[in-house]
């Protein structure tokens, strides 16, 4: 399936719970998705679906109200918009009253996943992220990219996939002299002339060990994020490549139609 088809994927802008140094907080939560409701269980329901019982509910309640004195905050949805040029272009470069962190990507007829799954993509560049290649415990980009890799029973670094990507190994001197141990998070740096690609997938030869990420993190990164980081730094996948695709795929619609007419 194209991942920027436009029969199959809404597209709507990320939210980002951080604000700029001259962007004061608005007191507000902003709804990227929804899975339960008052014990309802919305997991089975497209996300289509999910994303318009949002905006009904926020509608039929007082949590969208401004804040008072009987809630600190208020929750609002992000803005959602079909995935054609148009929609494209407002979430693109559409003002939002937080800082973006780049775009979402949803396949509208699929139901709630939890874990990595192609059927919600997420896309940065420049232009709608602040971090579009991640950086260090200091916050600054890395000469080298980095990888979080997860530390298994019998020494080898795996991604947060599943079934999950090995990356290398550690053997059990080095593992017992560091004091690491199975279901660590670990850190390393990959060299670029250690990284090569196969058939769309990232192998690479060497990593260099760097330490453990901040304790809030949670997951190795997955194949796809570490693939996305590589490409960043050599080939990024533009927003001309986006709106190259929705073209594509707009024209194909039409020979369809054409045919099917004739």
């Amino acid at each position: 399936m194209d991942p920027f088809s436009t029969d199959s994927l809404p597209l709507f802008q990320m939210d980002q719970r951080e604000t700029s140094p001259d962007q004061q907080p608005d007191e507000t939560y902003y709804i990227i998705d929804m899975i339960c409701w008052r014990g309802y269980s919305l997991y089975d329901c497209t996300a289509e679906f999910r994303f318009f019982w949002v905006n009904s509910k926020l509608m039929e309640t007082t949590a969208g109200d401004p804040p008072s004195t009987y809630h600190r905050y208020r929750f609002s949805a992000v803005p959602i918009y079909e995935c054609t040029l148009q929609g494209l272009q407002a979430a693109y470069s559409g003002s939002t009253p937080y800082v973006k962190d780049g775009l979402l990507f949803y396949n509208k007829h699929a139901h709630y996943l939890a874990g990595i799954t192609p059927l919600a993509l997420v896309w940065k560049d420049e232009a709608c992220s602040q971090y579009v290649i991640d950086t260090d415990s200091k916050g600054q980009v890395p000469s080298e990219q980095h990888i979080v890799l997860d530390l298994q029973e019998d020494g080898k670094l795996t991604t947060s996939d599943d079934p999950p990507v090995v990356f290398g190994s550690l053997d059990n001197e080095f593992i017992q002299k560091s004091n690491l141990r199975p279901g660590n998070l670990l850190r390393f740096a990959v060299k670029d002339e250690r990284v090569k690609l196969v058939d769309g997938k990232m192998e690479i030869s060497e990593l260099q060990f760097v330490g453990k990420p901040n304790r809030a993190r949670a997951f190795a990164d997955s194949h796809s994020k570490a693939l996305f980081q590589y490409a960043a730094r050599h080939a990024p996948l533009r927003i001309e490549d986006l709106v190259a695709s929705i073209q594509s795929n707009n024209m194909e619609l039409e020979s369809t139609d054409v045919e099917m007419q004739g």
